[in-house]
């Protein structure tokens, strides 16, 4: 599984393995109607995407961020339904987002200020509110890491939320990554303390490791990590 999701191709063995057996563990189930793709890009610096599998009268499924356009993640897709929305985070990790568009008239979302008039994207999301898409979906603008960052909300449980938030297992502590705040560190602290107003148990990113636990845990770890970054 590592060597098929390895964005630059880089890791190898040294005994004979069947490739097929870590390419059709993806997309990898995480919990529920959620799964991680695997198949990482290096156009998006290894970033990690996620798709949600929902009934079409539901909606229908929703990738977050782009994985690699590979032909066995893409017919894998295919048989679990396509890809009806694309939800880009932010501006690096949106790879191969024309590939899927063209391949299953995928509706990509991604904020103006990262750009998204420019790279043609259908629906663009503007200002600082929040953003309701349907019933489980939210839109949360998180500027920081970019000026255009936003994490998406679903279910009240399952936070994919890009290069803003991930879980440190050294620290076992959420964390945010201050070298990487291209836009401002003061912004990205403000977009964190925003995210105190919601609910989740899952933290989904897009760098750094995921992370399960209760959504009072989950309060107190975002709260340990505004204290933190005030720090910084």
């Amino acid at each position: 599984m590592a060597l098929v999701a390895c964005p630059t191709g880089s890791i190898g063995f040294t005994q004979r393995h069947d490739a097929r057996i870590g390419i059709d563990a993806f997309p990898m189930h995480i919990s529920e109607n959620v799964y991680f793709c695997g198949f990482t890009s290096e156009a998006s610096f290894g970033g990690w995407s996620y798709l949600i599998v929902r009934p079409k009268n539901e909606g229908g499924n929703v990738l977050i961020d782009s994985p690699r356009f590979a032909t066995q993640l893409v017919k894998q897709i295919d048989s679990m339904g396509g890809v009806s929305k694309m939800l880009l985070t932010h501006k690096d990790d949106i790879a191969a987002h024309e590939s899927f568009h063209k391949r299953f008239g995928t509706s990509r979302m991604m904020h103006k200020d990262d750009g998204a008039v420019r790279l043609g994207i259908e629906n663009v999301i503007n200002g600082s509110d929040p953003v309701q898409l349907d019933e489980d979906l939210l839109v949360i603008p998180t500027p920081g890491h970019t000026r255009g960052h936003v994490v998406f909300l679903y279910k009240g449980k399952f936070l994919f939320t890009g290069d803003h938030l991930a879980w440190s297992p050294t620290r076992r502590a959420l964390t945010a990554f201050r070298s990487v705040a291209w836009y401002s560190w003061p912004e990205q602290i403000r977009s964190m303390e925003k995210l105190l107003a919601y609910d989740f148990q899952w933290v989904l990113p897009g760098h750094g490791d995921m992370h399960h636990d209760s959504e009072s845990n989950m309060r107190r770890h975002l709260e340990n990590c505004v204290a933190w970054m005030k720090t910084r």
